[in-house]
């Protein structure tokens, strides 16, 4: 939400420093993210004066250049070498001394600087229109009137609007605060408060409104009163489109709006200073002399002021003349009933539309509109009126028109003000703080709210129509802490909490696995967990869960699996060379079988890209690899209690190779290299490695192990290496299973140490060399004991690998 200082200020009693304004928002809910100031000129043409030319000369060495002397009220003219062709004697004219800096209309700042043009010195630059940002213009230098002084300050001939503009992150319970009007309000609660004045808003009188002749009446039929509960409305006729004054463009300007003409203008400023978003047809375009709010047949096609045909929902709100739709209701207009340079008489439009219908009407249409954005929050129903007003006013005092009916106001079910009731020892509780009873009321008074019960442990409240949000004790709470400043509640000696005792496996292995990797250098990303579409294939889709109201078109499914979005992260880091990437990431993946089934399923994430470890003078950098993801899958699942880990290969989707993992007969999970189709798809050009792993079966078989802790063993390790020579089909996963199918509970543990290949092996041969440990905690063990060991593993991996055994 973007706020002028001006603006704001116009309706707050007192004159507020813009610093301490902006400490005053961010105190009562209404954070400042930022404050910049705002001139309707770029760079508000500091050091730029009025010169008047006294010489001109064609420059000795340049044929299409001019030396000039130009008085701007100094001790002695400048001389500047000019390129213009329209310059002359005797001109007035904008000159930049050394040391300006302009602010082109298009383009980055320049500062002058003392220059030789072609051998001839230039003390600064007789400047035109585009070149100080007044505008397009560049066909030669500005020349002004004559009776102008030399060595004004330009800036007093080109007034500059000035301005401070805040940009305020609204939650999206603040509806009341989207406008000048609501921050004033609350800004007046929290000076009255803390300044221990009476202050209240001044909003712009519209008691002069009044209808001037009865020339134009339009009719108002409400057909769909659960979409609109009131419509108001008045005609205008005898106005003239045209542009709007300059007061007007600049607090349009300086929250970001773009000026289109009176008509459109003064709606866009009732909307951003009360909040209630309004319309204006071009009655002449309006058949029948009604307007019937009501629903259309599905499918009716309709075109919007964009030019676009758009087939209606039936329920959609629709405004309609006698015979046609004219409107989309609180989201977009219809071209043939909007306002144009020929409009002459306009039908005005204030109401209330349902929130929630206005909201999917706008989503389903791709049509987010300012209008749009406040009714799907709620605007204040007892507001159409005043806006309507003001505007109608606006309209009369800036293009000239009469008001020529009525106001029609269409309110069939008037709508009752919500109460909610708050005991003073709830407030007390929920806040830590002890309140007054006066005090709750004026603040409360401030805001809006009206008392209608005051007993001695209770305030019954009437909640005021701009804050729709409000139905909870909680809330009102809420609103008292923001006025009095959370700040000011005292921090309490002691505090007294009970200790949860729940049980939290899941969150507890999460922070393990996360402590673990982010020790091991590994970084946390989160991703969307809505992504694009195109990712995926058919097969992959035709499961999927399809967003309803997508925000964009790149953004319209929630994910059938984490590679992907993973993949938008590497890809993005890899474009700005931080190669060297170490990931792991929570999150679910959603998938449906129907309407109504629909399954979402948690993941552990991890990645590996780039160099696993860097070089230096002693070791070489290792790039990732499939070895080190797996080393790493390894470790982490010893420290859940999952060892003995196999991985079965076979073809999974975006990964080659791609292998199953199991720990024991349950399959926890994927791993392997991202294949080579969804590395061009991303363009990433190194290497990517991943563990996909399914969390609840991970939480399952982690929270069935206990962990035992025994003291470390007396005796010492025997060692023996092995060597074999094998197929080189044979798989290492294949030897595990053959060494551990022996069941040697002395066998205290195993590890490959060496892989060669070579023709001279024998054909399709490579020979694995397995350094295995034994021991015996309650004595030494004897040779004779270690060969008989030996021999039960030879002997199993001869049958179960067709091994031979290398004896030298």
């Amino acid at each position: 939400m973007t706020i002028s200082y001006n603006w704001l200020s116009e309706y707050l009693p007192v004159s507020v420093d813009p610093e301490r304004l902006s400490r005053i928002l961010t105190s009562i809910g209404l954070e400042v993210e930022s404050m910049s100031p705002y001139e309707s000129i770029r760079g508000g043409l500091k050091g730029l004066v009025i010169g008047k030319v006294v010489a001109c000369e064609r420059h000795p060495n340049a044929d299409k250049l001019s030396l000039t002397k130009v008085e701007i009220g100094a001790e002695n003219p400048l001389s500047i070498v000019c390129g213009a062709p329209n310059v002359a004697v005797g001109q007035t004219v904008v000159v930049a001394p050394v040391g300006t800096t302009i602010y082109p209309f298009n383009g980055d700042p320049l500062t002058m600087k003392l220059a030789k043009i072609r051998g001839e010195e230039s003390q600064g630059m007789i400047c035109a229109e585009d070149e100080i940002g007044l505008g397009p213009d560049h066909g030669g230098i500005l020349v002004l009137p004559d009776n102008l002084k030399a060595g004004t300050p330009a800036s007093q001939h080109f007034p500059v609007y000035t301005d401070i503009i805040y940009e305020i992150g609204l939650t999206p319970n603040r509806m009341d605060a989207m406008s000048h009007m609501g921050v004033a309000r609350d800004v007046c609660a929290y000076l009255t408060h803390h300044d221990k004045k009476e202050l209240q808003l001044r909003p712009v009188s519209v008691n002069s409104f009044k209808a001037q002749d009865q020339s134009l009446p339009i009719q108002v039929e409400l057909l769909d009163t659960e979409g609109c509960q009131r419509y108001s409305g008045v005609s205008i006729t005898g106005i003239t489109v045209a542009e709007s004054p300059e007061w007007l463009k600049n607090r349009l300007l300086s929250i970001g709006l773009r000026p289109i003409n009176n008509i459109v203008d003064i709606t866009n400023f009732v909307l951003h200073e009360t909040g209630q978003p309004l319309h204006a047809f071009d009655a002449s375009a309006l058949q029948g002399g009604k307007i019937i709010v009501q629903q259309v047949k599905q499918d009716t096609p309709f075109v919007t002021l964009d030019g676009k045909e758009r087939k209606l929902d039936a329920t959609d709100i629709m405004i309609c003349d006698a015979v046609n739709p004219v409107c989309i209701a609180g989201v977009f207009g219809g071209l043939g009933s909007g306002v144009t340079n020929e409009t002459q008489n306009v039908f005005l439009e204030s109401a209330w539309f349902h929130p929630s219908r206005i909201r999917k009407t706008s989503f389903r249409h791709g049509l987010r509109t300012d209008a749009a954005t406040r009714f799907e929050k709620g605007v204040d129903v007892s507001q159409t009126l005043y806006a309507l007003k003001r505007a109608a006013l606006l309209i009369k005092e800036l293009a000239g028109g009469t008001i020529s009916s009525d106001i029609v106001d269409v309110y069939p079910n008037q709508e009752e003000k919500k109460q909610v009731a708050i005991k003073y020892h709830y407030l007390k509780k929920l806040s830590g703080k002890s309140y007054h009873p006066d005090t709750i009321k004026k603040i409360l008074e401030a805001l809006g709210f009206e008392v209608i019960k005051d007993s001695i442990d209770e305030l019954r409240l009437a909640v005021p129509y701009h804050k729709p949000d409000i139905s909870l004790p909680a809330d009102i709470v809420e609103e008292i802490l923001r006025i009095d400043g959370l700040d000011n509640v005292e921090i309490p000696q002691a505090i007294t909490i009970t200790p949860s005792v729940e049980n939290d496996v899941d969150g507890k292995l999460k922070e393990k696995i996360a402590q673990y990797l982010a020790g091991s250098g590994f970084r946390e990303i989160l991703t969307n967990s809505i992504t694009n579409s195109a990712y995926y294939t058919e097969e992959q889709l035709a499961g999927t869960v399809k967003m309803l109201n997508n925000l964009s078109a790149e953004l319209n499914i929630l994910r059938p699996s984490m590679m992907e979005t993973a993949m938008e992260v590497i890809s993005y880091n890899h474009n700005r060379k931080n190669d060297q990437l170490r990931l792991f990431e929570f999150g679910k993946t959603y998938s449906t079988t129907g309407i109504g089934n629909y399954r979402e399923q948690m993941h552990c994430c991890i990645y590996l890209s780039g160099l696993y470890s860097e070089g230096s003078w002693r070791t070489e950098a290792q790039p990732a690899d499939l070895f080190a993801l797996k080393g790493v899958l390894a470790r982490l699942s010893a420290s859940l209690g999952l060892n003995a880990l196999k991985l079965q290969e076979t073809n999974l989707p975006g990964l080659q190779p791609g292998f199953e993992v199991y720990a024991g007969k349950e399959k926890i999970g994927t791993i392997g290299q991202i294949s080579k189709a969804k590395m061009i798809q991303f363009d990433i050009k190194l290497p990517v490695f991943m563990v996909d792993l399914d969390w609840a079966t991970v939480v399952t078989l982690a929270g069935s192990k206990k962990l035992v802790f025994r003291e470390l063993p007396r005796q010492i390790a025997v060692e023996r290496d092995l060597a074999m020579l094998v197929n080189r089909s044979v798989a290492y996963g294949t030897i595990e299973a053959a060494i551990r199918k022996t069941n040697l509970p002395k066998l205290a543990g195993y590890r490959l140490f060496d892989l060669f290949e070579s023709d001279k092996l024998g054909a399709d041969k490579k020979s694995v060399a397995i350094n295995f440990s034994f021991l015996d905690e309650e004595k030494t063990m004897t040779d004779k004991e270690i060969d008989a060991l030996m021999q039960k593993l030879i002997q199993s991996l001869e049958k179960e690998t067709g091994a031979e055994i290398r004896k030298s």
